[in-house]
């Protein structure tokens, strides 16, 4: 049976991602894509496109056709909300025709009309001027995903095959960030990672690498104590349920290519320390990935770039590993 196409969002429309979506579709045959549709505002893809001077065949139409169609044309499945952004300068009448994308994306995968959600950038800021009252995508996501008023949580993963992180603690202030972090948010966020990993990532038994918190993971305690109090015992909690865990390591010396040779994921603590490696080694390779919810989700790893939209200086190698990670995943979730 053939997997359905991914269902790709609108993003920000005055941002790169109508760019790096016709970039993609262009390399579908030389990258051999997994099929995918576009959720959104075929006018605007058609502007933009001669914008940048391409060629391209656009044909709206339904989730169950776009794999037919997605060779000779990008498939467009319109949610009915006009998008007029231009590039490079965002404004919020073009808000609501990004919610939408992002709605009918996730009712998509649940009807199983599309194997995986693939999320364009957003700019968050525009999306709080028409109302809308998440802290972000993620969040927004999982509301979505909400079952009998249970929402999951939601945990960020950035991936590549050079590195896999994931920051315990998010976009927080770094001094917020610290007295957050709690021992069982680690635990938490670990069992989610070896689980996903487990089912849609095809590694039975997930290494984990836990950093610590302070420099040198504490130094015994010299250089602070919240790794003794708290990153280690939840290293001990996890190694307990069976998973293969070990720290708190020094962050210093967790990412040079020998280190990373010995995890599969480094369990990080806060958001730069996390971010930082991966995005030196993997910078337009990186794909942002939810766990912990019940569809898989995958994006880029960058921003709205507004500063070259519309200039034909967008990489769409992150959108690019993003759908092929997206199909990877979903059809490892289909065998399981």
């Amino acid at each position: 049976m053939r997997q359905a196409p991914l269902a790709l969002t609108l993003g920000e429309p005055s941002g790169i991602g109508p760019d790096i979506t016709i970039a993609a579709w262009l390399k579908r045959s030389t990258d051999n894509l997994p099929p995918f549709y576009l959720i959104g505002d075929a006018d605007l893809i058609r502007r933009r496109a001669e914008r940048l001077g391409v060629r391209i065949e656009i044909a709206e139409t339904s989730p169950q056709s776009a794999a037919e169609i997605f060779p000779r044309a990008l498939p467009v499945a319109p949610t009915g909300h006009v998008a007029t952004g231009t590039p490079g300068a965002p404004d919020s009448t073009s808000a609501l025709a990004a919610i939408a994308s992002i709605k009918q994306a996730v009712a998509d995968v649940k009807a199983g009309v599309a194997s995986a959600v693939v999320t364009n950038p957003i700019a968050k800021s525009v999306l709080y001027e028409a109302g809308f009252k998440h802290p972000g995508h993620t969040e927004f996501l999982a509301e979505l995903a909400a079952t009998h008023g249970k929402t999951p949580k939601p945990v960020m993963m950035i991936w590549s095959e050079t590195l896999a992180v994931v920051p315990v603690t998010i976009h927080l202030p770094l001094r917020e960030a610290i007295t957050t972090l709690t021992r069982e948010l680690i635990v938490e966020t670990a069992r989610i990672v070896v689980t996903d990993m487990r089912k849609r990532l095809r590694l039975p038994s997930p290494r984990l690498a836990i950093a610590g918190l302070n420099p040198h993971a504490g130094e015994g305690g010299t250089l602070g104590k919240e790794d003794g109090a708290i990153v280690a015992p939840a290293v001990e909690d996890l190694r307990r349920e069976g998973i293969d865990a070990r720290g708190p390591l020094p962050a210093d010396t967790m990412f040079h290519e020998a280190a990373r040779k010995t995890y599969d994921c480094a369990i990080c603590m806060y958001h730069d320390q996390a971010l930082i490696p991966v995005k030196t080694l993997a910078f337009d390779s990186g794909v942002n990935v939810t766990l912990g919810l019940p569809f898989i989700r995958t994006s880029p790893d960058h921003g709205t770039a507004f500063d070259i939209a519309g200039s034909g200086r967008a990489n769409p190698s992150s959108l690019i590993a993003a759908l092929r990670l997206a199909a990877r995943m979903a059809a490892t979730s289909a065998a399981t």
